[in-house]
């Protein structure tokens, strides 16, 4: 059998991992309760994108944001995608956090910070950039200096727009 060949499809055959997720994300066994997941094709307007992201991440579940924003990232037009890219990878570095990760997440804030800084002239949908590319700047610093073990889990949790 190939790498591979006993993977989770869709019914297009792409790969998919059909497996259940902890609250971090991370794959469980077949058959496990796990956290419900968003579905891959799901696109949301940018409020409601930022809305639902906002809320996983103040639940601590920023991997389930990330997938959202994955989404939005993956719908927007073509002048805003670095934006969700970027509010994405975001994420994703406090997911690696959350999971331990104090090398990858550092990184991942940072090349975060790196996506979001040029929208802060003219910030669209009232996201928060010119806060979060100081916010996760500075964590990823502060991780670095001091690790994951003295954060609290209110300091993994940005604000990802100016206005609620």
């Amino acid at each position: 059998m190939s790498a591979g060949a006993d993977r989770d499809r869709d019914v297009a055959g792409r790969p998919r991992n059909a497996r259940p997720r902890d609250e971090l994300g991370r794959p469980l066994p077949h058959g496990a309760p796990g956290v419900p997941t968003t579905p891959d094709d799901l696109r949301l307007p940018p409020a409601e994108a930022l809305a639902q992201a906002q809320r996983l991440l103040d639940e601590g579940r920023a991997f389930h944001a990330h997938e959202i924003l994955e989404g939005a990232w993956k719908a927007a037009p073509e002048p805003e995608r670095e934006l969700w890219r970027g509010l994405a990878q975001l994420a994703v570095g406090l997911t690696h956090a959350r999971r331990g990760n104090a090398t990858g997440a550092p990184r991942l804030l940072r090349r975060a910070a790196d996506r979001i800084a040029p929208y802060a002239p003219s910030p669209p949908h009232d996201v928060a950039v010119t806060g979060l590319v100081g916010w996760s700047r500075a964590l990823a610093t502060r991780i670095e200096q001091d690790g994951l073990d003295r954060l609290g889990p209110d300091a993994l949790v940005p604000r990802l727009r100016d206005r609620p």
